[in-house]
């Protein structure tokens, strides 16, 4: 943290924050594959799954799907929004009103763009 606070470890959090890279990475990779394979299974299939009583459509799935590949890019790009922080020594520092933000907080979520005061005004 730029302000030298002993009790923060910014090594330790960028080693999280490429941990979390890496997993998050490693995630999307299976959610595209399991989408490439439901689009795939339902290529040449005539089945009727919009009025199927037994679940939801191969459209909602897809959709749903979709929208987990959506949240876990989001992710990816958080990490590295935060990762260039660390970079530009601006890292813990919130984006709101630009007090630091609490060590704990960081631990917590490597990711926090803004202090736990500002988070929990919006």
């Amino acid at each position: 943290m730029s302000n030298g606070d002993p009790t923060y470890d910014e090594s330790r959090i960028a080693d999280r924050l490429d941990e979390q890279r890496a997993a998050t990475e490693q995630r999307i990779a299976e959610m595209r594959a399991g989408f490439d394979g439901m689009v795939a299974a339902s290529e040449g299939s005539n089945a009727d799954d919009e009025h199927d009583p037994e679940g939801a459509t191969i459209a909602f799935e897809r959709s749903q799907l979709g929208a987990l590949i959506d949240q876990a890019e989001l992710q990816l790009r958080e990490i590295a929004h935060a990762a260039q922080k660390i970079s530009d020594g601006k890292y813990g520092v919130c984006e709101s009103c630009g007090a630091q933000i609490a060590p704990a907080r960081l631990d917590a979520r490597p990711i926090a763009r803004t202090c736990i005061n500002c988070a929990t005004k919006r």
